[in-house]
């Protein structure tokens, strides 16, 4: 068992940041820094129709006035509103309007599917509803004549029509107005209350509403403020769903500082890290493989020469940040003596001329993509691929890797600019304590020893709403709470996840095999756009594989074969374009460290659809939902292993 202690270095971040530690909620925070940055810029929204700019001073002011809406309309403390929207600003003012008027937001996406959406306002019983737009409020149309509301409101200026409900129903000016000019009736706070339910976008199973306290989000902030500090008027992007607990939680920590919050989306994040230069964005391990993806492809339509070139600086770097992490004792692999230091210092020494010419020709430019002002980009959502992890360090853009689940509100482990241990999980946030324990017997394993992560501290939630044999199962009576996950723990105190404990397959020979990793070695090649191993009580691994077309058609042209990316299916059945996968996934697989033969990938197909949000394949922080995957591909699984 561990348990995390504030270091020097967290220590002075928590002395430069604002103290909040005597609120008693989130909606607290907004007066103290809109007194102390009144005319700063907190939110702006370039892709609004019109774009939409709020300084801090304006920011508490609408949201004090949404509250002293809400309370006009009759909400009382505690209620439950359902608050289904995405990204924008009205987003945070409504959440914390609601918080502020003393209720509890229920909180989903729009583009969430409507029985998913009837579910959540049926299992939280929210007395009202706001939703984004009148798009939302029609896609919902069928499934509100039951429902008894008080109110539903629009986030957005238009006429809301509804005809099946007794609903009262308002626009946001509407709403607005009943605040205007009131003031906000004081309500009892107290950091035990519950402050959300925000229910699991999981990758199975159906939704269960997570009840996080005032104290869980409040130790978000506090926790961040340790590891980092970011100063009023730094950039900050947000793409991630704000209903989502990473995004939202990592949102009012920054906010709390007094940065610039610039909204973005998959559509314009490229053209708006160059236009706005942020210095911080949490993203999920797919965001920072698009980018990645995108450079790559930027080399390949090199000329011949510069590619070569390109690929020796890469080459040349790779082994510098190989040798820097052994000198820093920063390497995953290994725990270097005093002399392996040395002569990773030596090596250093001589790789370094060629990384830094490299950085002049090459990665600067690259570094542009990312708006070139980055200080931290941070990763969570699911482990990043090693490969991603080198490019991001030889291009001179650090990221802090996290981990963390909804039912933890949710980082539990990030990793720290000064001891940032590339391939883990980081160390855990003041007042954590972590525990690994064996799979069946549920005792303390050695250090360093793959078991089952259990985690107690502030940040684990309450328990799921009305959902005791679910919360009894999850959190023992002395408050660990089990997050389903593998990992270990080194001498150190970094955390590594290494699998899901659901996920394992296992093998008729007894082994088990974490999917993972394997995984995210295969998407090193440039082929291989997503991937899934299956192999549940099979001889062998195999694998569904969702290619990268564009890749695969300029190999697929050097070799007299055409790839018909408008319908690929027929063209992915070539055996020169198996024998290319074959060849690659045995590559990636057998370059693992610590490869053992039953990684080994047998069979596999190649899928002409990717996994994605629409088909429901993936979750909204780009996961794949396996179960989802494994039953729509059963029988393409079952004639693998035939």
């Amino acid at each position: 068992m561990t348990a995390a202690t504030l270091t020097p270095q967290e220590q002075s971040n928590l002395a430069q940041a604002i103290d909040y530690s005597h609120v008693q909620s989130v909606a607290d925070i907004w007066p103290i820094v809109a007194e102390r940055y009144p005319n700063q810029v907190a939110l702006e929204d370039p892709h609004a129709t019109p774009q939409l700019t709020l300084t801090y001073g304006e920011l508490a002011q609408q949201i004090k006035q949404f509250a002293a809406g809400l309370q006009c309309l009759g909400i009382q403390p505690q209620d439950k509103i359902a608050l289904f929207s995405d990204n924008q600003p009205r987003w945070l003012v409504a959440d914390q309007g609601i918080m502020t008027a003393g209720a509890v937001d229920a909180v989903r996406g729009s583009q969430a599917d409507k029985d998913e959406l009837s579910f959540i306002l049926d299992n939280s019983d929210a007395v009202a509803m706001i939703v984004q737009d009148q798009a939302t409020l029609h896609k919902l149309t069928d499934l509100l004549g039951d429902k008894n509301l008080q109110f539903i409101a629009l986030l957005s200026n238009e006429t809301p029509q509804l005809d099946n409900s007794h609903a009262k129903l308002l626009n946001f000016d509407q709403l607005m107005a009943l605040g205007e000019g009131k003031g906000v009736t004081k309500v009892e706070r107290d950091r035990n209350q519950l402050a959300t339910l925000m229910y699991t976008s999981g990758t199975s199973g159906k939704p269960k509403g997570v009840m996080l306290s005032q104290d869980n989000l409040l130790s978000q902030v506090y926790g961040a403020c340790s590891v980092v500090h970011p100063g009023p008027g730094a950039k900050v992007m947000s793409i991630l769903p704000i209903w989502h607990c990473y995004e939202r939680t990592f949102e009012y920590f920054t906010l709390s500082q007094g940065v610039h919050q610039v909204y973005t989306n998959i559509r314009y994040v490229k053209k708006d890290l160059k236009a706005y230069k942020p210095n911080y964005m949490v993203g999920v391990p797919r965001l920072w493989e698009s980018i990645y993806e995108g450079v790559q492809k930027q080399f390949r339509e090199q000329p011949e020469s510069k590619q070569k070139l390109i690929n020796f600086f890469l080459h040349q770097s790779e082994r510098y940040i190989a040798a820097k992490r052994i000198a820093d004792n920063l390497s995953l692999d290994q725990t270097p003596s005093f002399f392996d230091r040395m002569m990773a210092n030596t090596q250093c020494a001589v790789l370094w001329p060629f990384h830094k010419l490299g950085d002049t020709m090459v990665y600067k430019k690259v570094r542009e993509a990312t708006g070139g002002d980055v200080e931290f980009l941070v990763s969570g959502g699911g482990s990043i691929a090693d490969h991603l992890e080198d490019f991001y360090e030889i291009i001179g853009v650090d990221i802090l890797g996290g981990y963390g689940l909804t039912e933890t509100s949710p980082i539990t482990h990030v990793r720290r600019p000064w001891q940032n241990l590339r391939g883990a999980d980081g160390q855990p946030l003041p007042g954590t304590e972590t525990r690994i324990v064996d799979l069946d017997s549920r005792q303390d394993v050695s250090q360093g020893q793959q078991g089952l992560v259990l985690i107690r501290g502030p940040q684990v939630m309450q328990g799921y709403y009305k959902n005791p044999d679910a919360t009894t199962k999850a959190i023992n009576p002395d408050g660990w709470f089990d997050t389903g996950d593998l990992g270990k723990i080194t001498a150190n105190g970094d955390l590594i996840i290494t699998g899901r404990a659901k996920d394992t397959i296992v093998l008729t020979n007894g082994e088990n095999i974490e999917p993972q990793p394997i995984e995210n070695a295969c998407a090193r090649s440039p082929y291989v756009d997503q991937i899934m191993l299956v192999g549940q009580d099979q001889k062998v691994l195999g694998a569904l594989i969702v290619p990268n077309l564009e890749a695969l058609s300029q190999w697929a042209s050097d070799q007299g074969i055409t790839i018909n990316e408008a319908n690929p299916a027929e063209s992915l059945n070539n055996s020169k374009v198996h024998t290319l996968f074959k060849q690659e996934l045995t590559r990636e697989v057998k370059a693992r460290p610590g490869y053992r033969p039953d990684e080994r990938i047998s069979p596999f197909t190649l899928l002409s659809e990717p996994f994605s949000i629409e088909n429901g394949m993936l979750t909204q922080t780009l996961k794949i939902k396996r179960p989802v995957v494994t039953r729509h591909y059963q029988d393409i699984i079952d004639a693998l292993f035939e």
